[in-house]
């Protein structure tokens, strides 16, 4: 069940306001935020006696694969493997032990779920637990202690290939939305691994890049998510990244495993290795990593297993050494009850109730662009036929990409929803107008293809183009599904360009050019550079990998069922070198990366630098308008160690009933210190009925508006004049507070 407690960071009360009188209205939900449970000591003395009866090779098998997705047990001792399972987008099928074919088995069909950028699209905390309590049901049925996820780098460049199953450019979203995920699968009693630790910022280079960033930047930017995770999820593994930072493997980072994650945050769970991303032995234990797992080869080659025997039986390392990490893995199998006879929660998979979670989730995922005169939702008085163009409105992204997918029985495309939605008397004319190619002789091997990326065919096939275009003229409205699939967006590969793929403009241009009533629908993880498609049509929007139920909400989305209530979770470009990693000329690198834009990043460049993007961090339209009045803070100064109580009315001033995301950014024009234009701080998604009020009150601590100084190794809050800057998105700020903080 829920775990929550009663927390400063952001809390929420909401006045509702029906027919001119007050209504107080509160939701535990909204008031209280998710912590997770501590792992305890109460197993110390069973861990201790374990430890005893153990012989070496038994301690050391616990600290290595013993098969793809398995770390060791000792049979004999009732210590069982350690059962991992890939799941950012939902628990992944059954493989064999030692390679990675499917299992083939029947029992291993799963939920498919909306992607990371999709989860943060909600901007809604209750849809992170949601996805996090779903999932974790669903690894328990499969039986597993670990899901490898979630994924919480930052985006940094559009381009990246995980981009998709990354969260946000933004800190402060990044861990609003991952603590509720974490604590949600926890309570399933499952650990998550959260990934990957840390400044795995790009797939280019990723086995040997050596990252460089400022320790300000790393601090403010780059970590806040894996802190939240640890100290306020209480994360049982975090997964140690394959790149280097600041010349040493992360795998064997004494600095970021022991003195920040371990002595700094006091993170009790187990460090786990991405696959293939452990260099040394010795080093490697020493340094913070507790379990090494791998691609195929022979399990005892990895360099935590015969290689670690040998170093201890000459002196290398202490048994003493290897001991604190068996006991770790101990602790944690104690923790979510795979050892001790306690009760342990049982789960389900592949539920109506769970197919429902991921279409609650892609349903609020969605983000209107744009809708000029009224285009969305498409009415359907007089419409005797719809145009659906795109290969994307009929492409399944489970399966997918390199990396992990979900074996799923259920996966509603676009074109299914609408058939499932339309009215029968409504012909359904579809054509694929584009074919998915990838000229395969240029793009590289797998493995070699993170510096080429998928390399595709852009030309139209004249026939299909011919059809798309029939399609069109032949139809009252026409919709193109246009985008990326997770075959062109995948692990291993950064994108080359932000080019829409496949000739997908020019069909556009091509069906607008015939059919005026036409709605262009985006389906991708990233952005891509749109400027001149958003100028000519009249509704854009955007969706994501969205899950088994995709298909469905997106209809609901396009005919008006579900408003529209999506915001996006990073910058939209005009064009790449807009974007500060490109500005700065430091992607990708070569052997190392430096990130020159320090704690500029995402829309904290665009803001800072007057640099305007197509569609800005936070925006996303409605079918509805709502106006912001009122705005005020409780008070006018306040000591460092209060929190600031910020109320905002909103009023739904349109004809639909819809939500709408409060964003309150902080600024602070005269600092001593440089520091981005604006930061968000808090926000909160609220319902609001046609012709009434809600107001919405976000509590920020003032230990929010820190800096970091490398300086004296700690968080300064500066004194002085303060700015909140309340709107919904970060270019369209309705209200300003001036504050003091003394």
């Amino acid at each position: 069940m829920k775990n929550k407690i009663k927390y400063a960071a952001i809390a929420v009360s909401i006045l509702a306001f029906a027919d001119g009188s007050a209504q107080a209205v509160k939701s535990k939900k909204q008031q209280n935020t998710y912590v997770g449970k501590e792992i305890t000591n109460e197993n110390d003395a069973a861990i201790e006696k374990l430890i005893s009866q153990m012989t070496l090779e038994e301690k050391i098998g616990m600290l290595h694969g013993n098969s793809m997705f398995t770390s060791g047990g000792v049979k004999r001792l009732g210590i069982p493997e350690l059962k991992m399972a890939d799941g950012p987008l939902g628990v992944r099928e059954e493989i064999s032990r030692d390679n990675w074919s499917p299992a083939g088995l029947t029992n291993d069909f799963a939920t498919y779920y909306p992607a990371g950028g999709a989860l943060s699209a909600t901007w809604n905390t209750e849809m992170g637990y949601t996805f996090g309590n779903s999932l974790g049901q669903e690894m328990r049925a499969r039986d597993k202690d670990m899901l490898l996820s979630p994924a919480i780098n930052i985006v940094r460049t559009p381009l990246g290939g995980r981009t998709y199953e990354y969260m946000s450019e933004d800190p402060f979203l990044n861990k609003k939305m991952a603590v509720p995920l974490i604590v949600g699968l926890q309570d399933n009693d499952v650990m998550a691994c959260v990934k990957h630790f840390a400044a795995n910022n790009q797939e280019t280079n990723r086995d040997f890049v050596d990252v460089q960033i400022d320790e300000r930047a790393l601090r403010e930017i780059y970590l806040p998510a894996f802190e939240a995770s640890v100290r306020e999820a209480k994360a049982y593994s975090i997964m140690g990244a394959y790149n280097k930072f600041r010349g040493e493997y992360l795998c064997e980072n004494d600095y970021m495993l022991n003195k920040i994650l371990r002595d700094e945050w006091n993170f009790k769970g187990i460090v786990v290795s991405d696959w293939a991303a452990v260099h040394s032995t010795v080093k490697s234990l020493e340094n913070g990593l507790d379990v090494e797992m791998g691609t195929p080869k022979k399990f005892n080659e990895f360099f935590l297993a015969d290689k670690l025997i040998a170093a201890a039986q000459k002196g290398e390392i202490s048994e003493k050494e290897i001991d604190k990490h068996v006991r770790r893995i101990l602790h944690t199998l104690y923790q979510v009850k795979a050892m001790g006879g306690k009760k342990r929660a049982t789960g389900s998979i592949a539920t109506e109730a769970h197919y429902q979670d991921a279409y609650k989730i892609a349903s609020e995922a969605i983000v209107l662009l744009k809708n000029e005169n009224n285009a969305l939702p498409i009415k359907l008085d007089g419409v005797k036929s719809i145009a659906v163009i795109g290969n994307n409105a009929a492409k399944k992204n489970a399966l997918g990409g390199f990396g992990a997918g979900v074996k799923t029985k259920r996966e509603i495309t676009p074109l299914e929803g609408l058939k499932n939605r339309l009215p029968a008397s409504i012909k359904i004319n579809y054509a694929e107008g584009y074919l998915e190619r990838y000229d395969k002789k240029n793009a590289g091997n797998l493995g070699n293809i993170t510096s080429t990326g998928p390399v595709t065919i852009d030309q139209l096939d004249p026939a299909k183009l011919q059809e798309a275009i029939e399609a069109a003229k032949n139809s009252d409205v026409a919709v193109v599904f246009a985008g990326s699939n997770r075959d062109y967006e995948t692990e291993s590969s950064d994108r080359r360009t932000l080019n829409l793929p496949f000739g997908q403009e020019e069909l556009i241009k091509k069906v607008l050019e015939v059919n005026p009533r036409t709605i262009v629908v985006l389906i991708a993880g990233a952005p891509f550079e749109i400027n001149d498609l958003s100028k000519k049509t009249n509704a854009l929007v955007w969706s994501w990998f969205n899950g088994s139920e995709g298909g469905n909400a997106l209809a609901d989305v396009l005919l008006g069922k579900v408003n529209p209530s999506g915001k996006l979770p990073w910058t939209m470009p005009k064009k790449l070198m807009d974007s500060p990693a490109h500005a700065t000329n430091s992607f990708p690198g070569d052997k190392a990366v430096e990130y020159k834009e320090g704690i500029l990043v995402g829309y904290r460049w665009f803001d800072t630098k007057n640099v305007e993007p197509l569609y800005p961090f936070g925006y996303g339209l409605s079918y509805t308008t709502f106006a912001f009045s009122d705005a005020k803070a409780d008070k006018e100064s306040y000591a460092d160690n209060e929190t600031i109580t910020v109320s905002v009315t909103v009023k739904n001033t349109g004809k639909a009933d819809g939500k709408e995301v409060v964003q309150l950014y902080v600024s602070k024009a005269d600092s001593k210190i440089d520091r981005a234009a604006q930061e968000l701080k808090g926000f909160q998604k609220v319902f609001v009925g046609v012709g009434k009020s809600a107001v919405v009150t976000i509590q920020v601590p003032v230990k929010e508006l820190a800096y970091y100084s490398a300086e004296s190794k700690k968080w300064i809050v500066e004194p002085g004049k303060y700015t909140l800057n309340i709107g919904n998105s970060s270019r369209d700020i309705k209200n300003k507070i001036d504050i003091v903080i003394k």
